[in-house]
């Protein structure tokens, strides 16, 4: 995938970032082009070799209709919420590094369920951040809408998820440890 100068992409666990510059750097015998992303949360910066684009798992910010069916997702029940704590802190691990806002919303969603059953832990109240905040701001960096608006309908969408939910897994082991 090739980048351009003032396209926003989204960055695996880091967000939205916008391609400030394209730069070809010496290494000896060859040079490699680099994309500088700047990281629109903290406004640091990122350098990617051109060639590892698809590899570090930066793509295109989510279009309209990538938005929809988020909206629709978001809302929708979703699998078992393990009540191994290192199985589940492994997967939510995962799917927030894929960079996938799909895979987020689903941590958000079933990190949700189980807050409304037990106090998170420090690590999995990270986990539930971390989600939300890449899904809010690759919504409202793809101007799709505004952070109010995104976060309210957020916490509508999966409070009728974890209701949904209910129905299928009542309870998560409230016994089990963090």
């Amino acid at each position: 995938m090739e980048l351009s100068i003032g396209q926003k992409v989204a960055y695996p666990t880091q967000g939205v970032c916008v391609v400030e510059d394209i730069k070809k750097r010496d290494g000896g015998n060859d040079s490699v082009s680099y994309y500088f992303l700047r990281v629109l949360s903290d406004n640091s910066i990122i350098f990617v070799p051109t060639e590892n684009v698809e590899t570090v798992g930066i793509r295109p910010v989510i279009s309209a209709r990538q938005y929809k069916k988020l909206v629709e997702f978001i809302g929708a029940d979703f699998s078992e919420v393990s009540s191994d704590w290192k199985i589940r802190s492994r997967e939510y691990a995962l799917k927030l590094q894929s960079g996938d806002v799909f895979e987020a919303a689903d941590v958000l969603k079933k990190l949700t369920f189980l807050s409304h059953e037990k106090k998170l832990s420090f690590r999995e109240q990270t986990f539930l951040e971390k989600a939300r905040f890449l899904i809010v701001s690759e919504v409202t960096n793809a101007d799709l809408a505004s952070e109010k608006t995104i976060e309210k309908k957020i916490d509508e969408l999966i409070e009728k998820a974890c209701t949904k939910h209910l129905l299928i897994q009542p309870r998560v082991l409230a016994a089990t440890n963090h």
